[in-house]
């Protein structure tokens, strides 16, 4: 008898990239409970049952997973590609369920808590510096070597992240990053030169199970777009396990001991570093798509396994190929007909191939992983047959855009804030005036903007007074009886 067919697991997000976890846990004859925010999500058309709600509202999905459970039971929580790591804590925590702290969930997911973790543990990290205003990222310029990133402390996907070439870059770098920010918090850190991998692993019974290396394709400066990866990675095996064992000591310090590990690694001329760790499986279809058609082995049913109190199994290779995932990118422009997908898909090599666009849609030159119009999955006995595919894919896709529609109303809001900026708030810590993202105080001020700190000022010289609804008295509380 199957002994999980009895089992509820629930998969935080509903999305493209949670579709593969959803159906492997279908196969292992799991109820699938799927919470999203959206009613239309692809996960709700294919799971067994749903939960509407945001995965990003921790309280919310705290009460709604407490309310499920009152009626049905819930064995297992998990997620896969996507940032939702605290949720996914959240709720283990709430419902007694496997999984790892929340405040190690926040330090993996916050990027600034991450650094500052991996620092106390000695791992091997670029200089960075929290930012919260504009001066906050000149000063902390001062004492960082050029080149530099900016980047959100809390998002994922390259969104908002650029790199900053010097001084001069840094009041758009600041813009830009905080345009993607939920919460306003930035890092400014150190730019790693050097080949960039993407690491997946598992963690369960007090070890550290390294189940995927790949190299990434780092492309469109100032931008990091991702417009590939090779799965298996092409680097020496010295390197390889230099960065298994900086992958590892990561996952230590960041409290990553039961569950998935999803890492960036960069391969400087000074050693292997820490970019990122996400306590979760990777996005960019690796975990779902190029791992197990590079090694035969199905790394979501062996995170559901761990998100159950289970023990994984199967983990060892059963065969050795060379699968990539490539990008398609569209020209920027609307989006008038896509045409030959029907006709690549039939390609011998060809595992899947995920179009984004759609037509009608305004495209523009992305500047993250989420802004391109598509992927291919190919799988192959080596590279070059592989990149040979993907050649012939591009020359059968075709994305047929007017370049001369290649804006959206968005686009002009979003380029007259860059242009304009004086007329933005940018949130900061203290609204003084003092360190507004055009480096100029105030906001809508005129001139040198004095006036505006000067009434700042003022206005803190004022305390409200509050009147309540009846006098003050001494409250009698005695009582005489018998």
């Amino acid at each position: 008898m199957n002994r999980l067919q009895d089992k509820t697991i629930l998969i935080v997000g509903g999305g493209l990239l949670q579709v593969p976890i959803i159906q492997t846990a279908k196969t292992m004859r799991l109820k699938t409970v799927v919470c999203d925010m959206n009613p239309e999500s692809i996960g709700f058309q294919i799971c067994d049952d749903r939960i509407l709600m945001s995965t990003k509202d921790l309280e919310g999905m705290v009460r709604e997973t407490k309310k499920y459970v009152q009626s049905k039971p819930i064995h297992g929580v998990i997620t896969a590609g996507t940032d939702a790591s605290m949720t996914v804590a959240a709720v283990a925590s709430a419902l007694s369920l496997p999984g790892i702290r929340f405040v190690d969930a926040e330090a993996s997911s916050n990027k600034v808590k991450m650094r500052q973790r991996l620092k106390e543990h000695g791992c091997p990290i670029p200089a960075f510096a929290p930012v919260w205003s504009l001066q906050d990222a000149k000063d902390a310029a001062n004492h960082l070597s050029f080149p530099l990133v900016m980047k959100p402390a809390d998002n994922m996907g390259a969104r908002g992240v650029i790199k900053v070439m010097n001084k001069d870059d840094i009041p758009f770098a600041f813009r830009h990053a905080k345009k993607y920010c939920p919460t306003g918090e930035l890092i400014l850190e150190e730019y790693m030169e050097g080949p960039e991998l993407s690491v997946d692993a598992l963690a369960f019974q007090g070890q550290i199970r390294i189940t995927g290396i790949a190299d990434r394709i780092i492309e469109r400066e100032p931008y990091f777009i991702e417009i590939g990866h090779n799965m298996p990675s092409n680097l020496s095996p010295d390197t390889l396990a230099e960065v298994e064992s900086v992958m590892k000591k990561g996952m230590q310090a960041l409290g990553i001991h039961l569950g998935a590990g999803k890492g960036d690694i960069k391969v400087t001329k000074n050693g292997v570093k820490i970019g990122e760790i996400a306590a979760r499986l990777s996005g960019g279809f690796m975990s779902s798509f190029t791992y197990p058609l590079s090694t035969g082995v199905n790394l979501n049913r062996a995170a559901i396994l761990i998100a159950l109190g289970e023990v994984p199994d199967n983990l060892d290779p059963v065969f050795s190929r060379v699968s990539i995932e490539r990008s398609l990118i569209a020209k920027p422009g609307k989006l008038l007909r896509i045409s030959g997908i029907e006709e690549a898909k039939k390609l011998e090599g060809v595992n899947e191939i995920f179009v984004q666009s759609k037509v009608g849609e305004i495209i523009k030159e992305p500047t993250n992983n989420i802004e391109k119009s598509g992927h291919v999955i190919i799988a192959t006995q080596t590279l070059l047959e592989s990149e040979a595919v993907f050649e012939k894919v591009k020359s059968l896709i075709r994305f047929d855009v007017d370049e001369s529609l290649g804006t959206n109303e968005k686009e002009l809001n979003d380029q007259a804030r860059i242009r304009f900026g004086k007329d933005i708030c940018w949130v900061c810590k203290v609204c003084d005036g003092v360190n507004c993202a055009s480096g100029v105080p105030g906001m809508g001020g005129v001139g040198r903007m004095e006036t505006f700190q000067d009434n700042t000022t003022a206005l803190n010289e004022f305390q409200i007074l509050p009147r309540y609804i009846r006098d003050h008295v001494e409250p009698e509380i005695s009582q005489s009886f018998l």
